[in-house]
Protein backbone atom coordinates (compact mmCIF):
# COMPACT_ATOMS: atom_id res chain seq x y z
CA UNK A 1 0.00 0.00 0.00
CA UNK A 2 1.31 3.27 -0.83
CA UNK A 3 2.81 6.19 1.41
CA UNK A 4 -0.25 8.41 2.69
CA UNK A 5 1.01 11.94 1.54
CA UNK A 6 -0.53 15.58 2.05
CA UNK A 7 -0.99 15.60 5.42
CA UNK A 8 -4.37 15.81 6.95
CA UNK A 9 -7.41 16.36 4.72
CA UNK A 10 -10.14 15.62 7.11
CA UNK A 11 -8.36 17.83 9.72
CA UNK A 12 -7.97 20.59 7.07
CA UNK A 13 -11.72 20.42 5.94
CA UNK A 14 -12.76 20.84 9.92
CA UNK A 15 -11.24 23.36 10.26
CA UNK A 16 -12.16 25.20 7.34
CA UNK A 17 -16.16 24.99 8.83
CA UNK A 18 -15.07 25.88 11.98
CA UNK A 19 -13.49 29.08 10.74
CA UNK A 20 -16.61 30.10 8.81
CA UNK A 21 -18.65 29.42 11.63
CA UNK A 22 -16.63 31.70 13.70
CA UNK A 23 -18.55 33.63 15.56
CA UNK A 24 -22.00 31.80 15.05
CA UNK A 25 -24.03 31.66 18.29
CA UNK A 26 -24.06 27.98 20.48
CA UNK A 27 -23.70 24.84 18.87
CA UNK A 28 -23.35 26.41 15.78
CA UNK A 29 -19.90 27.74 16.33
CA UNK A 30 -18.44 25.05 18.08
CA UNK A 31 -19.83 21.52 16.90
CA UNK A 32 -18.46 20.87 13.43
CA UNK A 33 -21.96 18.66 12.36
CA UNK A 34 -24.13 22.14 13.27
CA UNK A 35 -21.71 24.06 12.06
CA UNK A 36 -21.30 22.68 8.85
CA UNK A 37 -25.23 22.78 8.49
CA UNK A 38 -25.18 26.44 9.58
CA UNK A 39 -22.23 27.21 6.72
CA UNK A 40 -23.85 25.51 4.63
CA UNK A 41 -26.95 28.09 4.82
CA UNK A 42 -25.48 31.00 5.54
CA UNK A 43 -23.75 30.74 1.93
CA UNK A 44 -26.57 30.02 0.28
CA UNK A 45 -28.29 32.90 1.77
CA UNK A 46 -25.29 35.36 1.19
CA UNK A 47 -25.17 34.00 -2.56
CA UNK A 48 -28.86 34.90 -3.07
CA UNK A 49 -28.66 38.27 -1.31
CA UNK A 50 -25.79 39.33 -3.37
CA UNK A 51 -28.09 39.17 -6.36
CA UNK A 52 -31.30 40.22 -4.76
CA UNK A 53 -28.80 43.33 -3.09
CA UNK A 54 -28.75 44.77 -6.88
CA UNK A 55 -32.35 44.51 -6.78
CA UNK A 56 -33.01 46.38 -3.69
CA UNK A 57 -30.76 49.20 -4.59
CA UNK A 58 -32.71 50.02 -8.08
CA UNK A 59 -35.59 49.53 -6.38
CA UNK A 60 -34.52 52.50 -3.56
CA UNK A 61 -33.18 54.64 -6.14
CA UNK A 62 -36.59 54.47 -8.12
CA UNK A 63 -38.33 55.27 -4.89
CA UNK A 64 -36.14 58.54 -4.26
CA UNK A 65 -36.28 59.63 -8.39
CA UNK A 66 -39.91 59.18 -8.17
CA UNK A 67 -40.39 61.23 -4.71
CA UNK A 68 -38.03 64.04 -6.31
CA UNK A 69 -39.83 64.06 -9.29
CA UNK A 70 -43.16 64.74 -7.49
CA UNK A 71 -41.71 67.69 -5.68
CA UNK A 72 -41.52 69.02 -9.21
CA UNK A 73 -45.44 68.11 -10.94
CA UNK A 74 -44.36 64.81 -12.83
CA UNK A 75 -44.27 61.62 -12.10
CA UNK A 76 -41.25 59.01 -12.49
CA UNK A 77 -42.47 57.49 -15.96
CA UNK A 78 -42.89 61.18 -17.08
CA UNK A 79 -39.37 62.31 -15.25
CA UNK A 80 -37.60 59.24 -17.16
CA UNK A 81 -39.22 59.72 -20.03
CA UNK A 82 -38.94 63.48 -20.72
CA UNK A 83 -34.66 62.77 -20.14
CA UNK A 84 -34.25 59.23 -22.54
CA UNK A 85 -35.94 61.60 -25.15
CA UNK A 86 -33.82 64.45 -24.28
CA UNK A 87 -31.08 61.88 -24.66
CA UNK A 88 -29.63 62.49 -20.96
CA UNK A 89 -28.01 59.43 -20.04
CA UNK A 90 -28.10 59.57 -16.40
CA UNK A 91 -28.26 56.30 -14.72
CA UNK A 92 -30.66 55.71 -11.78
CA UNK A 93 -28.36 55.56 -8.98
CA UNK A 94 -27.08 59.27 -10.29
CA UNK A 95 -30.16 60.60 -10.38
CA UNK A 96 -30.72 59.27 -7.12
CA UNK A 97 -27.56 60.49 -5.72
CA UNK A 98 -28.43 63.98 -7.30
CA UNK A 99 -32.07 63.84 -6.29
CA UNK A 100 -30.78 63.88 -2.53
CA UNK A 101 -27.87 65.92 -2.52
CA UNK A 102 -28.09 68.64 -4.93
CA UNK A 103 -31.81 69.75 -5.32
CA UNK A 104 -30.63 72.53 -7.78
CA UNK A 105 -29.51 70.20 -10.73
CA UNK A 106 -32.60 67.92 -10.31
CA UNK A 107 -34.63 70.76 -10.55
CA UNK A 108 -33.25 71.23 -13.99
CA UNK A 109 -33.19 67.77 -14.98
CA UNK A 110 -36.91 68.14 -13.95
CA UNK A 111 -37.38 71.39 -15.87
CA UNK A 112 -36.21 69.52 -19.21
CA UNK A 113 -38.47 65.97 -18.60
CA UNK A 114 -41.14 68.71 -18.15
CA UNK A 115 -40.75 70.46 -21.55
CA UNK A 116 -40.48 66.87 -22.82
CA UNK A 117 -43.74 65.81 -21.79
CA UNK A 118 -45.97 68.91 -22.82
CA UNK A 119 -44.37 68.50 -26.42
CA UNK A 120 -44.87 64.84 -26.28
Amino acid sequence: MPRARGGNKRLESRRKIMRLAKGFKGKRGTSHRIAKQSVMKAMRNSYIDRRRRKRDFRRLWITRIGAAARQHGLSYSEFIGGLEKRKIGLNRKMLADIAVRDADTFAALAEMAKEEAVKG
